[in-house]
């Protein structure tokens, strides 16, 4: 029985104290060029996520740390080669907003019923994120059950990314970057300024992994959750303008070389205080929730013995290859301004 088998799973207690969390992207209309911190986020996501796992995981994770953090953006990068990559990271959930205001009554959660209701093409158009995750999962799980060690670490790291950016509330809406609301530039705002402000007064206490009986529907859970902080992203962001003035909203700064207009300091700790820690409580629902999947798969996929996988070295594939000189190189135009 599953249940047994869980019950004789012994887990290390794991406590996580976050000092200093960049989360996901930049304010640029396009991904930066160079080591973007906007990145850092995703990799210490997963890095944190490694901590949560029971003490039959952990040893491989922590063996395979730096896999696991480098990868972790690998989709993002991928997205430059890849057409069908850009709907696997956002849903834009309001799109089959109706009468109801049950959000479990606007799209169904399976793809088979999803499919039935709508054309594939227009899922597509209107991103995959969740049902994407799902399908991860299940390459996971059968990572682990043929003990296939490159596979185990690519899809862990990846499963990584996409269960971040089901946390990120603009993720989920087709005002993804305030465009619809003239509030253009809130997505990076929300991602990443505030948390470059914020991070030294961080501190998350992230618990031990949880096994999901049903991954899909946490899944659409997180996405629900995500959707319904829409209207606080929106409407905080416009107080806190009316509040300090659009005069005081930007300033100049230096990064590095470069001069940029930013959001200043005083516009964003209003608009975060505003929001009362929204950032800090989806990072930590997203750290947990990624070691919880990570902990499913290998359940669901036989539980191995992961301590008798050895990995001397991972070298790069020529998928990751291809993927960051894509990055650098931006062959493709994406359709999304903000898409990490």
């Amino acid at each position: 029985m599953l249940y047994q088998s869980l019950r004789e799973i012994s887990f290390t207690s794991t406590k996580i104290w976050i000092c200093s969390l960049v989360f996901f992207t930049s304010t640029s209309r396009t991904p930066p060029k160079t080591n973007s911190w906007g990145f850092f986020g995703h990799k210490k996501i997963n890095e944190l996520a490694i901590y949560t796992l029971p003490s039959e995981m952990i040893g491989f994770y922590k063996r395979n740390r730096d896999f696991l953090i480098e990868n972790s953006v690998l989709p993002d990068k991928r997205r430059y080669i890849i057409k069908t990559e850009g709907p696997k990271h956002f849903i834009d959930l309001d799109h089959y907003e109706n009468d109801t205001t049950d959000l479990k009554n606007w799209v169904p959660i399976y793809w088979s019923k999803a499919k039935e209701k709508y054309s594939q093409d227009t899922l597509m158009e209107y991103g995959i994120l969740p049902w994407n995750i799902q399908w991860m999962i299940r390459k996971l799980e059968k990572a682990f059950l043929n003990k296939d060690i490159k596979l185990i670490l690519k899809y862990s790291s990846e499963l990584g990314h996409y269960v971040s950016d089901a946390h990120v509330p603009l993720h989920t809406t087709e005002n993804y970057n305030g465009q619809l609301t003239n509030q253009n530039g809130i997505h990076g705002l929300w991602e990443s300024r505030l948390v470059e402000l914020q991070f030294e007064n961080y501190e998350f206490f992230v618990g031990k992994a949880i096994y999901h009986e049903d991954p899909l529907r946490s899944i659409w859970k997180v996405i629900y959750e995500s959707h319904q902080y829409l209207p606080q992203v929106f409407e905080l962001e416009m107080l806190a303008t009316d509040s300090i003035g659009n005069e005081n909203k930007f300033s100049i700064e230096r990064r590095g070389e470069a001069i940029q207009k930013n959001y200043s300091s005083q516009f964003s700790n209003v608009y975060h205080d505003l929001m009362d820690d929204m950032v800090q409580k989806r990072m930590r629902k997203s750290v947990l929730l990624v070691g919880s999947l990570w902990f499913t798969a290998w359940v669901n996929g036989g539980q191995p013995n992961l301590d008798s996988l050895i990995v001397d070295k991972i070298l790069m594939n020529r998928e990751t290859k291809d993927s960051i000189r894509a990055y650098q190189n931006e062959i493709l135009k994406l359709n999304r301004s903000h898409e990490h």
